[in-house]
């Protein structure tokens, strides 16, 4: 049986669809945007301020069930340049210990709300 997962400090979908789902142990994130949940507005600026509030978002949602970034196993992060990898490698390195979870960084064409960065996470209770 699958859950959804909301709450006030996780933002607003921006469409048809959860924020996350947990299966069994295995939770599993849609593409979160750097949207302040408190004001509803998108963070914008300095890759690594937008990459803290997305995950921010991601631990909040992971909280709400018990999860943790220990539990991360795989992130997707989908930019709006390749130029933010170093920056954002260095934000990420501070969020994760060995063994670090599997990922993958995209350069996409465009993403919702002219965000700079999205990412999502799956996570598994062990």
């Amino acid at each position: 049986m699958k859950k959804a997962i909301e709450g006030k400090d996780i933002p607003q979908a921006v469409g048809p669809y959860s924020a996350a789902i947990r299966v069994k142990d295995m939770l599993f994130t849609s593409g979160q945007l750097p949207i302040n949940p408190e004001t509803n507005e998108l963070v914008k600026g300095d890759i690594k301020l937008v990459a803290k509030q997305i995950f921010k978002n991601i631990e909040n949602i992971l909280m709400k069930e018990g999860f943790s970034l220990d539990d991360v196993v795989k992130v997707t992060v989908f930019s709006a340049s390749m130029s933010y990898f170093n920056d954002f490698n260095e934000y990420y390195a501070t969020l994760f210990k060995k063994p670090f979870p599997a990922r993958s960084f995209f350069e996409v064409s465009k993403l919702p709300k002219d965000a700079q960065l999205e990412a999502e996470v799956i996570a598994i209770k062990s």
